[in-house]
């Protein structure tokens, strides 16, 4: 609830207490809005708004050391952003507070460079602000990129590091729920990467390799194999990452590298959201926690909408695989009209027209499980999938 300076002094007033005390107790305490009366005006107004549009994102706090400091062991709730979720003294990941599910944090103490991670920000954050970009922006960036990769990272044959995380935040075993798992624990095990990514962003240096990799004062196409792309894999720990990324055509950091090779280009043009590096596409932001929980509850409760075969096979497979199926909906679409001609003949075109049909769907049912079953297999930590993955794998 958003108030005016009228209903700042009341409400101070009913509880006693200074207003400097209930400006560090509230986040919403000295915002304005549009709809609250001037400064000047004596009546007291408020306006409700949604609190994480407000003050940001809010989370679960450590009980622990809410304990320390009250006495008492209770559920404690607080705006906070991404970049500052770990509880160092207790080892702990603060998850979302509005996901509505059971965890309140993931244990990362057997993770430390998530928590290295979380130190290591302090330092961006100082170096953005010294390159007149709010730190929020950098950080919005970089998680839209790294969002990206871990949606793509079912198709990376070399990947490794995500899936030891994803099991040891999952308690040492994420097997039995995965896909719940892969939403719950995305912050938490990616968080180190969008550190790495947010600096390397930021860098002078990696903004001269963009520049070169686009032909500089002659323009080309960006290579598959150019500079930069292929530096930020080896400084997130994945020399392999870097052609996969450069030709992530569509994703945020091609758009980011774009906006930085326009703006070298047309140096002293009128700013815009197309030449802003910062700017994050609403279609790029990761979904949220709550968002992706809402639509796995509702793919448990229709069975066999087979949607997760999409995410695990790569696009250029997905197209063969939608061919097939397209030429057998066709063929049996055909068996619909007027048949004519003697009975024998009739059924065995019927026949003919079934088999051919029933091959195609067949041929699509095997490209799926080639192309999916080794990457559950390994999410699943090398075990055999589950029998509700047995229709891909």
């Amino acid at each position: 609830m958003l108030l005016n300076s009228a209903g700042r002094q009341l409400l101070a007033g009913l509880c006693g207490v200074g207003e400097g005390v209930l400006a560090r107790a509230l986040p919403s305490w000295a915002w304005e809005d549009a709809k609250l009366p001037f400064e000047g005006d004596a009546v007291p107004e408020a306006v409700w708004r949604i609190g994480g549009a407000v003050a940001g994102p809010v989370a679960f706090g450590c009980r622990l050391c809410a304990a320390r400091r009250t006495g008492a062991v209770v559920r404690a709730v607080r705006y906070v952003p991404r970049w500052d979720r770990v509880c160092v003294r207790h080892g702990r990941w603060l998850l979302d507070a509005d996901a509505d599910q059971p965890l309140e944090y993931l244990d990362v103490r057997h993770l430390p460079e998530v928590a290295a991670a979380q130190r290591r920000w302090v330092g961006v954050a100082r170096r953005a602000v010294r390159s007149g970009v709010g730190p929020e922006r950098v950080f919005a960036l970089a998680y839209a990129v790294v969002g990206r990769w871990w949606e793509q990272a079912y198709s990376w044959e070399q990947e490794r590091i995500w899936p030891r995380r994803l099991h040891q935040v999952a308690g040492g075993d994420a097997g039995g729920d995965l896909e719940r798992w892969r939403i719950v624990g995305r912050d938490a095990v990616v968080f180190p990467e969008v550190v790495v990514v947010a600096e390397a962003l930021l860098s002078p240096g990696m903004a001269e390799l963009v520049w070169a990799d686009s032909g500089a004062g002659q323009p080309r196409v960006l290579p598959a194999d150019g500079m930069f792309c292929r530096r930020l894999g080896e400084q997130v720990g994945r020399a392999w990452l870097g052609p996969l990324a450069a030709t992530d055509h569509g994703g945020p950091l091609i758009s980011w590298m774009g906006s930085v090779i326009r703006r070298r280009r047309t140096a002293g043009g009128s700013p815009g959201n197309g030449d802003d590096p910062w700017w994050v596409r609403q279609e790029h932001q990761p979904a949220t926690m709550a968002g992706q929980l809402r639509v796995l509850g509702k793919e448990k409760r229709a069975p066999g909408s087979g949607t997760m075969w999409r995410t695990v096979v790569p696009p250029e497979e997905r197209a063969r695989i939608g061919s097939l199926i397209d030429s057998a909906e066709e063929e049996l679409l055909q068996l619909r009209g007027v048949q004519s001609g003697p009975t024998a003949e009739v059924a065995r075109q019927l026949l003919r027209s079934l088999g051919h049909s029933a091959g195609l769907i067949e041929a699509a049912w095997k490209r799926s499980a080639v192309a999916a079953g080794c990457r559950f297999r390994r999410w699943h930590g090398g075990r055999t999938c589950l029998p509700r993955h047995s229709g891909a794998c």
